[in-house]
């Protein structure tokens, strides 16, 4: 009994700050949720909990706006690697010992953080896109399947395209999203979503849409850069933990 409540209560803490975190920077709930839930149980069980509150976050920030169309056909190439490499790459989620895909998953945190701090910004002109755009979704599908984590190197690739603020917001909710069902699919098929995660995972849908409404009253009083370099040195710490399990 007490196992449950825990279990239940850490479970809506989660999504609650992952939302939360969400809600100021725009991004982070699969990152955040996969992080601290890989602290408790297989990154691969963590991974089915989140589907559902990250594609109903993500199809709401999508439709934020007018862009869809133009950023479907931009971004298609793109959009269909993360769909191969995902479903792919979801096999070493699944079969990988739990404390290895532990350690991809802490290594992902902490790579994409210390990018994130530190990298400058970039800026890739559109003729480079045709070629590169595949690349980019093909590497990002295969690290979202080992480690359920949707940002590398989509985030910063989205971000060098140079797209006005409402669009960049939009294409990081179409990457999220067609990662999400990826990732739904790669589990299927791998055999790994369990109707009681379902469950779970529809459960999770209300914190972190709570979260995301608190995240939008925090973001309006305190710097978004602030919260956002805190964010970032809590998912460093938190992937040193997950990164070093197999040596400890």
């Amino acid at each position: 009994m007490n196992d449950s409540i825990f279990f239940y209560a850490m479970l809506t803490a989660t999504f609650l700050f992952a939302g939360m975190v969400k809600g100021v920077t725009g991004m982070g709930l699969p990152t955040v949720a996969m992080g601290l839930l890989g602290m408790v149980m297989p990154p691969s069980m963590a991974a089915s909990i989140l589907l559902v509150p990250s594609f109903v976050t993500n199809v709401w920030q999508l439709f934020s706006g007018g862009a869809i169309g133009g950023l479907v056909r931009r971004l298609w190439p793109m959009l269909v690697a993360i769909v191969l490499g995902t479903v792919g790459g979801s096999a070493l989620l699944v079969r990988i010992d739990p404390t290895w895909s532990g350690f991809a998953l802490g290594s992902a945190l902490i790579v994409y953080a210390l990018y994130a701090l530190f990298a400058p910004a970039l800026s890739i002109p559109r003729s480079l896109e045709k070629w590169l755009s595949p690349v980019v979704g093909l590497i990002t599908g295969v690290v979202t399947g080992a480690t359920g984590v949707f940002v590398m190197p989509a985030v910063p690739y989205l971000g060098a395209l140079g797209l006005e603020k409402d669009e960049l917001v939009q294409a990081l909710g179409l990457s999220f999203t067609v990662s999400t069902i990826a990732l739904a699919l790669g589990l299927l098929a791998n055999d790994a979503f369990r109707l009681n995660q379902l469950g779970l995972s529809s459960l999770s849908v209300l914190p972190a849409l709570l979260g995301m409404w608190l995240g939008s009253l925090i973001r309006a009083r305190i710097s978004p850069k602030r919260f956002r370099q805190c964010f970032l040195v809590f998912l460093v710490v938190l992937g040193v933990e997950l990164a070093s399990r197999p040596f400890l």
